[in-house]
């Protein structure tokens, strides 16, 4: 199955609970530009492209606890800043809260360094996107 909206990530992740529990973990993020960027890159930043991504906040779900991405967006948005970047995984099997907290840790900290395999990234139409270098 294409992944080509988060709401197909959602259905695979309702699918796959039935053979093991899953959660979503999701870290939403802004693109912003670095205060010593060149004005070229400044540039480009505001043309839509280059900068770098920060996380602003992340969260775990059990997909039966979605209803589909409009009702995710409409949560972000009260929970936290506006964002324009959304990177999700899934972790299957039983997980601690423990577990889970360390496993969004540690994707909070991919999304900061770069480490982007694995992850889905989401526009805020819930379409997912290709990232360029």
């Amino acid at each position: 199955m294409n992944i080509e909206h988060f709401d197909d990530l959602l259905a695979l992740a309702r699918a796959q609970a039935q053979a093991e529990p899953q959660r979503l973990l999701m870290v939403f993020t802004a693109a912003e530009c670095e205060p010593d960027a060149t004005p070229a890159q400044r540039a480009a930043h505001e043309a839509g492209s280059g900068g770098v991504l920060r996380p602003l906040m992340c969260v775990d779900k059990d997909p039966a606890e979605l209803a589909d991405f409009a009702a995710l967006a409409a949560e972000a948005r009260h929970a936290g800043p506006a964002w324009s970047l959304m990177f999700a995984a899934a972790l299957a099997g039983q997980s601690s809260a423990k577990e889970v907290e360390r496993m969004l840790e540690l994707l909070v900290k991919r999304v900061e360094t770069g480490e982007l395999g694995g992850l889905i990234p989401f526009n805020t139409a819930g379409e997912a996107v290709q990232l360029m270098a």
